[in-house]
């Protein structure tokens, strides 16, 4: 069994994977922003921990001590055209999805690389690989992150620490109903918002997500890089993969 470091553990994706390692036998160390926030999960160490503040990054860390196996959870989204979006609120989301991820990892890489071995499992989306508008930010936020893991995965493979990127779909952990939205009624981007719900008609469930992550730790370094949740992912990064570069991918289907 592993000793577990999760970011983002308070609530969706990173409170279901604390449930489902801790239940397996895993020893699940649990960080949020907010302690209190864990108090109903039953895991071996709950620390504060805020992925855009080096000092709290250094400081649960510490506390932590011996990491096996980091999942880099915390993140958020936002919902504006990029024409449009306060640039203020796309630095915050590239500082929580994408600096944060790498901060954390460059405090854990150390230990890992002395031993040689550990476990980085990024929590990135389906949107790490095409976008969506109106998501666009957030779907950026996830190709930087791809990219960092993907560099990740060769200098730190070196050392024996694997590396794996797990692209869910939308989720029903109410990440998106917490959205930021910058898009009023005067926005002539407006129109676009309802079209895009259709994305979200057949969302996976935390306990999917929470199953892949278990199953990766458990493969261990023969986990494949890149880790679709559910069917409807794989089919559509499949599509991805085949669109041709001519055309933006899902351009055509949206008529507003």
């Amino acid at each position: 069994m592993a000793r577990v470091l999760i970011t983002g553990a308070s609530r969706g994706i990173g409170k279901g994977v604390a449930t489902e390692l801790q239940e397996q036998g895993h020893e699940v160390i649990a960080t949020a922003r907010d302690v209190t926030m864990l108090d109903d999960l039953s895991v071996a160490q709950k620390l504060q921990l805020d992925v855009t503040d080096q000092a709290s990054v250094d400081r649960a860390l510490a506390e932590a001590g011996h990491i096996d196996v980091l999942l880099s959870n915390a993140g958020a989204t936002v919902r504006a055209p990029l024409e449009t979006i306060p640039l203020a609120a796309l630095g915050d989301l590239f500082e929580l999805n994408t600096f944060g991820a790498l901060r954390v990892a460059q405090a854990v890489l150390p230990q890992m690389r002395r031993r040689g071995a550990g476990q980085l499992i990024f929590m990135s989306s389906v949107q790490g690989r095409y976008v969506i508008p109106l998501i666009g930010a957030y779907g950026a936020s996830k190709h930087a992150l791809e990219a960092i893991a993907e560099v990740l995965a060769i200098e730190a493979g070196h050392f024996g620490v694997s590396v794996h990127v797990v692209q869910p779909p939308a989720v029903d952990s109410g990440g998106a109903e917490r959205a930021e939205v910058h898009l009023d009624d005067s926005n002539p981007y407006r129109p676009l918002l309802e079209e895009i719900s259709a994305f979200r008609a057949a969302p996976v469930s935390v306990q999917e997500v929470a199953d892949v992550v278990a199953a990766t730790i458990a493969e261990g370094a023969k986990a494949p890089f890149r880790i679709p949740v559910g069917e409807g992912a794989k089919a559509t990064l499949s599509a991805r993969k085949a669109a041709p570069d001519t055309v933006p991918f899902l351009a055509a289907p949206l008529d507003w």
